[in-house]
């Protein structure tokens, strides 16, 4: 990937050099077009070629967190509900006073 890059960098700092050193070319014009066919196009070809890898670290990340939910929660209760409900349902015993 950084071949590339490396490849269309080069090229497009030819051109900057050439409009630059060109009778009719100026300094705006080589920073234009350095930009424009250079800074701009690369930037959004490195963004899409990085996408996967963007991706995979997301998911790594994702199950590390599930990993360490996991582990300081302990085991999950089989039955789906929440430990300590009762099994008729949820309501908690109310205490009476003395």
């Amino acid at each position: 990937m950084y071949l590339v890059v490396i490849a269309w960098m080069y090229v497009v700092l030819m051109m900057a050099v050439a409009e630059a050193a060109s009778p009719n070319g100026t300094v705006l014009g080589a920073i234009v077009t350095f930009v424009l066919y250079g800074l701009v196009p690369l930037s959004i070809v490195v963004y899409l070629m990085g996408t996967p890898q963007r991706r995979r670290a997301i998911k790594a990340a994702e199950a590390q967190q599930a990993q360490e939910a996991q582990q300081t929660s302990g085991q999950p209760d089989a039955g789906g509900q929440a430990p300590g409900a009762a099994e008729t349902g949820s309501v908690a015993a109310v205490r009476e006073k003395p």
